[in-house]
């Protein structure tokens, strides 16, 4: 377990006592007490820390008092608590996505966790988590799903798709020229496989491997058909279009005489003659510049009952970073990501059917990686702008409604701050109803330096949706981790102010955003910094529990390599820290029946809303899952019956919490429910 700072930020460096919100605007209107007031230090303390000449002494008082005043049940009714998960250690992991299941559990994916060596040795891992009884399982993980994507299914299983072929090889470390080599082949009679290792003559003599297994379909044969002089009518052969694949080549020698940057065609050593007028290589550029991380096509749905991954056809296009975002009907489309030559998909994006566990082709349109696709009323996608990476910073970053079936965008603009989206987090504000989208933080494209405290709200109804500015965060934030609550506010913590938490830079705070005042109030602090390779997510119990961070460095001063945080530390909201009894609903159905479901209840006098809650699937500030619907509620002196929304662009179906909230806005635990 990777050890981490616990100690609050310091003035001017993060947290609220750092740089001031834009325009001297207050990000927060509650604030929480001062950890050492200075009446405490008064007489005998005072002269004793003067005596001692010791800060440390002083930081300790500071820090003794701290624990006494998050632990007083005034402050955690008003502010709530944070507690660590005592993870035992053969059950932690480098959490790279989280899931919520329909059985309450949580599927903590890490595949080789960003850890080379994992990789190298094929140690892949995944974590079944129980938060009610808190037992693990480890779950035999049959490919590298670190980066890949996920997205809850209508009969409540989880596709995961893509992940890693190979690692990136940085500038400065490339000892062998590699690059990109398009396979041809001629045959329109048979496709042809060529097993890793296979070789690359240039016409220099020059010679390349290939890094992985890559097939070649046979070639596309075009026919006519016409009139022969018997006055027989048939078909003949009028055009052979070559079959095309890629894979990533390496050059046999190292040094600078495998560089080139000139296109030629490559012989292919050692195929059988039949094969060897048909088949060949074509390459541009191959350079000893930085080789990006390469993805995979691989496609597997995670079982919750039987608890293992299921094998599903795999994708057409290799993806490592991509968004799956749920449609309408069901079905998953698969956007960006970068492919199996590390560059980023053009826009080839592709849907899964989970009725024929087959993908298909989709609309054409080019993203960064991981961008942030919710589907709106209507079943368009919104793309909020919101992104993990990859790509220029002058393409595919403009936010707009995506009309999937026409591929029509429409942009969407009034955003502040336009160029720092990437690791900016984006939610479909509660509920989905209102069709609001917010986007919270992010920083410029890349390694860079900015990082903003902007949020914005995009309003979906209206008849030209633009951005309009919301309150700010406390200060400059990259990777902010956002959860919808079943009281219709959000909660948000972690994040840094820098690059993957450079320069010490984890923000050690978190606040709730009311949709309604459009104001933030502050929560209790977390103790474990967030940043890059973090998640957080809703429990069935109201809770919120939060994982992973992969910092570049462990100290200011960006001398200390950082350590990937292992701890799991859960929040508890003030609703379930005022001691009032949560309203409790009984047996009822597991599936919504003519679109109502009804619970027999002793508390339906004072329950006061019903909420769906989607359960999430996230990694990399990204969970376009997670929605909060509001149900019809009726209710009678035995019990409550809720109404789902029949449009299936507010309510794709799928299994949801749901969440009966009383005046006071006590949620009850959860019952799962199928939509379908």
């Amino acid at each position: 377990m990777a050890d981490r700072p616990t100690s609050r930020p310091k003035k001017g460096q993060n947290g609220p006592a750092g740089p001031a919100a834009p325009n001297g605007a207050a990000a927060s209107s509650a604030k929480k007490p001062k950890k050492l007031k200075n009446s405490l230090l008064g007489g005998g303390a005072v002269v004793l820390l003067v005596g001692l000449n010791a800060p440390a002494a002083l930081d300790f008082a500071e820090e003794k008092y701290h624990a006494y005043k998050i632990a007083q049940p005034g402050y955690k009714a008003e502010f709530g608590s944070w507690t660590e998960l005592d993870v035992p250690g053969e059950y932690k992991v480098n959490a790279i996505h989280a899931a919520l299941l329909r059985t309450g559990k949580v599927l903590l994916i890490a595949g080789s966790g960003n850890d080379q060596k994992k990789f190298d040795s094929g140690t892949f891992d995944t974590v079944l988590w129980d938060p009610k009884k808190n037992t693990f399982k480890k779950i035999p993980t049959p490919e590298d799903f670190f980066c890949a994507g996920h997205a809850q299914l209508p009969d409540g299983q989880l596709l995961v798709a893509g992940g890693t072929a190979r690692y990136e090889v940085l500038d400065g470390k490339v000892s062998r020229a590699g690059g990109g080599m398009r396979v041809k082949n001629e045959n329109p009679d048979r496709a042809v496989t060529l097993k890793k290792g296979t070789r690359f003559r240039s016409p220099s003599g020059v010679e390349y491997v290939s890094k992985f297994d890559v097939t070649v379909p046979r070639a596309k044969r075009e026919f006519k058909v016409g009139y022969f002089s018997s006055g027989q009518m048939k078909p003949w052969e009028t055009k052979v279009t070559a079959a095309e694949s890629r894979v990533f080549v390496e050059a046999v020698k190292e040094g600078p005489g495998a560089l080139t940057t000139q296109a030629a065609q490559y012989e292919i050593v050692g195929l059988p003659e039949k094969d060897a007028d048909n088949v060949y290589g074509l390459a541009q550029r191959i350079t000893t510049e930085k080789q990006d991380f390469q993805g995979i096509k691989a496609a597997y749905e995670f079982d919750p009952v039987a608890e293992k991954y299921v094998p599903v056809q795999p994708m057409k296009d290799a993806r490592w970073y991509p968004t799956l975002a749920t449609l309408e009907d069901g079905r998953v489309l698969a956007a960006s990501g970068l492919n199996d030559v590390g560059d980023v998909v053009p826009g080839d994006n592709e849907i899964y059917d989970p009725k024929t566990k087959k993908w298909s082709k989709g609309p054409f349109r080019y993203f960064p990686t991981y961008p942030a696709l919710f589907l709106t009323k209507g079943g368009k996608l919104f793309y909020s702008g919101s992104n993990a990476g990859y790509g220029p910073a002058e393409k595919g970053r403009v936010p707009g409604l995506w009309d999937v079936k026409t591929n029509a965008f429409t942009k969407v603009g009034g955003l502040a701050d336009p160029d720092q989206l990437e690791t900016s987090a984006s939610v479909l504000l509660p509920p989905a109803q209102d069709q609001k989208v917010m986007v919270l933080g992010g920083g410029g494209v890349g390694e860079s330096e900015k990082a903003t405290a902007r949020t914005a709200i995009a309003d979906l109804k209206a008849d030209n949706p633009a951005f309009t500015s919301g309150p700010p965060l406390t200060q400059g934030t990259r990777y902010l981790s956002s959860v919808l609550l079943p009281d219709d506010t959000v909660f948000t913590s972690g994040g840094s102010r820098d690059y993957r938490g450079r320069s010490g830079s984890d923000i050690l705070t978190a606040q709730f955003y009311d949709p309604k005042a459009n104001a933030f109030r502050d929560a209790a602090e977390p103790t474990v910094g967030r940043n890059y390779h973090s998640e957080a997510l809703l429990l069935p119990d109201g809770r919120i529990a939060t994982f992973g961070s992969d910092p570049l460095y462990g100290d200011e001063d960006n001398t200390k390599l950082g350590a990937f945080e292992q701890r799991v530390e859960i929040f508890t909201p003030p609703y379930l820290e005022k001691g009032r009894a949560r309203p409790v609903l009984e047996k009822g159905p597991d599936a919504f029946q003519s679109s109502r479901a009804s619970y027999r209840t002793k508390d339906a006098d004072r329950i006061v809303k019903a909420r769906l809650m989607r359960p999430s699937a996230v990694t990399h500030t990204t969970d376009v899952e997670q929605r909060s619907v509001e149900l019809v509620l009726k209710k009678d002196r035995n019990g409550v019956t809720v109404t789902v929304p029949a449009d299936r662009t507010l309510v794709p179906a799928g299994w949801y919490m749901l969440f009966v909230t009383d005046r006071d806005g006590v949620p009850s635990e959860a019952k799962w429910i199928q939509v379908k």
